[in-house]
């Protein structure tokens, strides 16, 4: 297999895992926000939001093979698991590490949903704010399409796309929390 093949390879599946990560946190801030309603909703639109996931999920491990099996670098196993431990821009490919195993932890405790208390689901599923925000660091440090302007431009956007969805999601929290409260009030005084 080439080099160039290798590099290729690494840079695209990097790219689209980035994008199908950051597509399943948009994805899953609009079912979560009710901003698409809040009747219920067709299973597919959470099937979409898991395929993205999981989808993500598959790329991340094309793009870490293709920079195993990558000879211009060298990258070994413990660079890709370690943080911190590589030569090349070892702080850009922390990122990426960190970005790695915040999206297993909430692929696996997906995946384990129907077997796991639902709080730990919840908590583990926060990780996909880590998850997104390593993950976008790392290919603005290391990725070498990170000063194209469509790349920067696609960042910038998914970087206010998700910023404006969280504080919607906040402040949908934090009323439902007061609310919760008054009621809790008023039943409790009466």
């Amino acid at each position: 297999m080439s080099a160039q093949l290798l590099w290729y390879s690494a840079r695209a599946a990097g790219i689209v895992a980035w994008a199908l990560a950051t597509a399943s946190v948009v994805w899953g801030l609009l079912l979560s926000t009710r901003a698409m309603g809040r009747s219920p909703r067709p299973a597919w639109l959470f099937d979409l939001h898991r395929f993205l996931g999981g989808t993500a999920l598959a790329f991340t491990g094309i793009h870490v093979v293709s920079v195993l099996l990558d000879t211009y670098v060298h990258f070994s196993l413990l660079n890709i698991l370690v943080p911190l431990t590589g030569t090349w821009h070892p702080l850009a490919v922390a990122w990426g590490v960190i970005g790695l195993y915040a999206l297993l932890a909430v692929e696996l405790t997906s995946l384990a949903r129907s077997r796991i208390p639902k709080v730990l689901w919840r908590r583990a599923h926060f990780a996909s704010f880590l998850l997104f925000g390593a993950g976008t660091i790392h290919a603005l440090t290391a990725g070498t399409d990170a000063h194209s302007t469509a790349f920067m431009v696609a960042a910038l956007a998914a970087c206010g796309l998700v910023g404006a969805l969280t504080a919607v999601r906040a402040a949908g929290s934090i009323e439902s929390r007061s609310r919760r409260r008054a009621v809790g009030a008023a039943t409790g005084a009466a």
